[in-house]
């Protein structure tokens, strides 16, 4: 399993466009429907700071996700959108869960 968690701060004229691309990306993951994948976005209190959080069964999922265009796409238009805060990456372990994750 591996989890990762990244966090980034956006131009306020930006938020919408990135919650558009965000649903893509989801959209996309609801139609591949891979069980290996857990993958959800939070926006802070701010307004303009996103956390997403990407849980993986194993290597074959990760790759499964990281190969999703609308992730391409949007990955592409968040960096070019010049981010306040650049996407900070964050390998998270498992200490414990209330429920089953896989």
């Amino acid at each position: 399993m591996k989890a990762v968690r990244v966090q980034y701060t956006v131009k306020k004229e930006y938020v919408e466009k990135n919650k558009e691309n965000i649903v893509k990306v989801m959209n996309d993951l609801r139609q591949i429907n891979n069980p290996g994948i857990k993958y959800s976005t939070f926006l802070l209190d701010n307004g303009h700071t996103f956390m997403h959080l990407a849980i993986f069964k194993n290597e074959e999922a990760n790759r499964v996700f990281s190969e999703v265009e609308s992730f391409k796409q949007f990955t592409a238009e968040l960096k070019a959108s010049e981010p306040v805060s650049s996407p900070k990456v964050e390998n998270l372990t498992l200490v414990g869960a209330s429920y089953d994750i896989f």
